[in-house]
């Protein structure tokens, strides 16, 4: 396939619109199901770059959930406790089914499912049945991916009523060393973003405090490679093989680790023994599920709660969590990585991430307060590398 034509490019009134080669060659894709758009595609190459890396940095599967071109989460295929199967919504599913590759979706969907809503979903792997399965039962718009499987590939085309678009990529497919866009009627011309995020880049650890486990570097290295595909700026928190809040397109940085600690901090309130405990009625659907519980843990929890309202989600009333109760939780945690895709100018970034149970930090340096940005890690005793390496993406 030399060109795909699109129904539009990012609105209906830009027309017309298609995807093509610079140079002749053919698409490094095929379309197996449905028709993707132009904002479906700028998510599915984004997002396969992602998880491609994850993978070759990484050595395990690896997925990710991104909408309007950054990714919600995204993790690599470690096992799920009973806890994060439930805040999954994959407790149902038994252990020996989930394969390494279902539990990166499950964890990369799962993180930020309001976000993840209406959904591009990309896997480093051929996606097998139990992954297909997964994706089935959950609003989506689209999947890319090396390869499926006859099975899963069968189930995935029964999704939007046999329109579910199912893209295959090529995954020996190398793009030129150039890149070249439009704005404007100007061409920009820059060269690819090729840089290796591997654990040499966490080498050069600038706090008293050295002591950097693998399972940190894994998270750090998870959390850098999700921020090199993330509209700038943006930082990333991570723990546990996956990202669990992210913060993008802010244009202040301390607004970005605000947004994605208060995300972080939703992920981790999911997990609490209240959250897990509300007792849902069987009919109430999972998109309304996720908006019930997100309200649940936010200062409006009576827009859930009042009388007239909780009959038609639970088979109870719950009980409320009081604010004292949420940040007596959070405060319990650590062992949080975070990674920031330029320096933090000022210390405020360390004391809001700290409050998320931030333990790791990886980020470039370069800052004329780089000095105040190490004294507010060493006070509060956490490990952190300059990576050197600035990781914008727009």
């Amino acid at each position: 396939m030399k060109e795909f034509e699109l129904k539009y490019g990012c609105n209906p009134n830009q027309k017309p619109a298609k995807i093509y080669m610079r140079d002749g060659s053919d698409l490094p894709i095929t379309i197996l199901c449905g028709k993707p758009g132009y904002i479906n595609f700028l998510d599915a190459f984004n997002s396969w770059q992602l998880v491609k890396e994850l993978k070759e940095a990484l050595g395990m599967p690896a997925a990710t959930s991104f909408k309007h071109v950054s990714p919600t989460s995204a993790a690599v295929g470690l096992p799920l406790s009973d806890a994060l199967k439930k805040a999954c919504f994959v407790d149902d599913i038994e252990d020996l089914d989930l394969s390494p590759l279902a539990c990166a979706y499950a964890r990369a969907r799962g993180t930020d499912r309001m976000s993840s809503f209406g959904d591009w979903i990309a896997l480093s792997d051929e996606c097998d049945e139990i992954t297909a399965k997964l994706i089935k039962r959950e609003v989506s718009d689209g999947i890319i991916a090396p390869g499926y499987s006859e099975k899963a590939l069968e189930i995935l085309k029964t999704k939007k009523k046999g329109n579910y678009n199912i893209v295959q990529i090529d995954p020996n497919y190398c793009p030129a060393p150039a890149e070249h866009k439009e704005v404007f009627g100007v061409t920009f011309e820059q060269g690819r973003n090729n840089f290796k995020i591997d654990k040499t880049l966490l080498e050069n650890i600038v706090t008293k405090n050295k002591e950097l486990p693998d399972s940190a570097k894994r998270d750090l290295i998870i959390a850098l490679i999700t921020l090199k595909y993330t509209q700038s700026n943006s930082v990333c928190f991570a723990e546990d093989g996956q990202a669990i809040g992210v913060g993008a397109g802010q244009q202040s940085r301390i607004h970005c680790t605000r947004l994605a600690g208060s995300k972080a901090d939703l992920w981790h309130l999911r997990q609490h023994p209240k959250v897990l405990a509300l007792p849902f009625k069987d009919e109430v659907r999972r998109p309304e599920r996720d908006n019930a519980i997100d309200v649940y843990l936010s200062d409006d929890s009576d827009d859930v709660l009042a009388d007239g309202i909780w009959q038609t989600l639970f088979t109870e009333r719950p009980e409320p969590m009081s604010r004292e109760e949420k940040r007596a939780y959070l405060s319990s945690l650590s062992g949080v990585a975070l990674g920031s895709d330029a320096f933090f100018p000022f210390g405020d970034n360390i004391i809001r991430a700290v409050r998320s149970g931030v333990s790791y930090i990886a980020e470039p340096g370069g800052s004329i307060r780089d000095a105040n940005v190490i004294e507010e890690c060493d006070r509060h005793g956490v490990v952190m590398s300059f990576t050197g390496m600035r990781l914008f993406h727009h």
